[in-house]
């Protein structure tokens, strides 16, 4: 994994040296209702609702966020905590976006590490009504056993009216320690208003024996932009 792993060094480089900064808001925030939380395809909230808050603030292509769910794990996490810092460009078409993401999960028992970091890389085109997106995120030593672990993601989607967007995503989940699985959801998005959007989505793995939180599930969220 050495040389991937240099290679997902490199891509954050490259895209932090070239193109012209995206536009946006300086500051967003959302927060969240859904039936229940997931992470990289996976149950993290026991089957139980979870409710989520996020901010972000950009300047010139440059980002930082902060992002916190209610979670329920069995080693103890009732919370996971993102924060992020980034870099977003569009280069002859494609949309970059670099990131590292320090992940924590408050309330796990002691003894397992719940604190690591994740490198990740995703690269968007939008080609009239159809969007597409590749990411790759790898950590060198991720959650409790978990050692280095790699997230490849192929998402793809279509704007069916200006207020409803359905999408299909599929991944592979390589781990040393860890689950391996591959993951997929479909589903849709639609706005209900002008901050407010509700996203009914079917999630799946191929991980079935690993436990409950790896079968299929239907989520639906709920989010207000503020």
């Amino acid at each position: 994994m050495r040389i991937a792993t240099c290679g997902l060094f490199g891509a954050i480089g490259v895209v932090a040296m070239a193109g012209a900064a995206q536009a946006a808001d300086p500051v967003s925030m959302q927060i969240g209702a859904a039936t229940q939380y997931l992470g990289k395809g996976v149950g993290k909230s026991n089957d139980q609702p979870s409710y989520s808050g996020s901010i972000e603030v950009n300047h010139n292509g440059f980002y930082g966020s902060l992002f916190a769910a209610t979670a329920e794990l069995s080693q103890g996490a009732d919370a996971e905590i993102l924060t992020t810092v980034g870099y977003r460009r569009t280069i002859s078409g494609v949309a970059f976006d670099a990131a590292v993401i320090n992940r924590d999960l408050p309330g796990t028992r002691k003894g397992v590490d719940a604190n690591y970091t994740e490198y990740q890389v995703d690269a968007s085109r939008k080609f009239g009504p159809v969007s597409t997106r590749f990411r790759v995120n790898y950590t060198h030593d991720g959650f409790a056993a978990t050692q280095e672990a790699w997230w490849v993601e192929l998402q793809g989607g279509v704007s069916v009216d200006s207020k409803t967007k359905a999408t299909f995503a599929i991944a592979d989940r390589t781990a040393d320690g860890g689950a391996e699985y591959t993951a997929w959801n479909i589903g849709a998005k639609r706005k209900l208003n002008d901050r407010i959007s509700l996203d009914l989505r079917w999630y799946d793995t191929d991980g079935h024996e690993y436990g409950n939180q790896y079968d299929g599930r239907l989520v639906a969220a709920l989010t207000l932009s503020l």
